[in-house]
């Protein structure tokens, strides 16, 4: 028999749930509507105008939602602009990186992918195809690991150094067979990376997939994102990747002239 106080969690799990997705939609109404009165958002999400007026005021709380006259219609409020700058930076980088992505995918003819360092990822948050790729998962939104990937390893090269050797002294997964998993080696890598703006990745993610990536810089001139280029170690063999490097570079320093960054007057500082 289920315990009576696991029972009652579950009801009220399952209640604030319902609560969420019910605030979520009064945000999608008033995002359609501008303004909407209680009433109608009641009408809306099929509930009682009292349970409306309750999720109302929790919005309002967290200035979600604001009420220019009292007892009128609602609309969307200033806490709505604080969360969508939170994730200005990343809409910036894609807005700006997305057509030097395409034109670079187009070039090479293989995938191409920003990715920005998130909680001890890298996650991509851009991805473009090239003519020659097969392959055709989208790794937008995908979080990948640091030590063993180009982008990782550009990102986790500018990281501050206690972030960074928190990473390094914890668990570095062995995914193939040239997946470096030794500390002392990466950070070799990442040395190098970081004097030489650019990360490769042989065989260390995935067999048979190699890689290369470059630092791309905000308008303070820290390191912001990664843009990586990836495919067949065949096509994009030891030989050519340093010749990669130099477009995947010169690429990265586009997105980077983009988003504001002038090394010439941060030089000058």
């Amino acid at each position: 028999m289920r315990d009576a106080h696991e029972g009652e969690g579950c009801e009220m799990a399952t209640g604030g749930v319902q609560s969420v997705e019910r605030a979520a939609q009064v945000l999608e109404i008033l995002a359609r509507d501008g303004r909407c009165g209680v009433g109608r958002i009641a009408q809306e999400l099929g509930v009682h105008q009292s349970t409306a007026s309750r999720l109302v005021a929790a919005l309002v709380q967290h200035d979600l939602v604001e009420r220019p006259v009292e007892g009128g219609p609602v609309q969307l409020g200033i806490g709505i602009l604080r969360l969508a700058a939170a994730t200005r930076p990343r809409l910036d980088l894609a807005a700006q990186g997305g057509p030097v992505c395409d034109a670079l995918a187009e070039r090479l003819g293989e995938t191409v992918n920003l990715a920005v360092y998130r909680s001890g990822a890298a996650v991509n948050v851009y991805q473009a195809q090239g003519h020659r790729t097969v392959a055709l998962h989208n790794w937008v939104g995908d979080a990948t690991v640091l030590h063993a990937t180009s982008s990782g390893k550009i990102l986790l090269a500018h990281l501050a150094e206690e972030r960074r050797e928190a990473v390094l002294a914890g668990s570095l997964e062995r995914f193939t067979p040239r997946t470096l998993t030794d500390p002392a080696v990466l950070r070799m890598q990442l040395s190098e990376a970081g004097e030489q703006g650019w990360a490769l990745a042989e065989e260390e993610f995935e067999e048979g997939l190699n890689a290369v990536a470059a630092e791309i810089r905000g308008a303070e001139g820290d390191v912001v994102a990664a843009l990586s280029v990836a495919g067949p170690a065949y096509r994009l063999s030891r030989v050519r990747l340093p010749e990669i490097a130099s477009e995947v570079q010169a690429a990265a320093a586009e997105i980077s002239r983009r988003l504001g960054h002038r090394p010439e007057v941060i030089g000058a500082r």
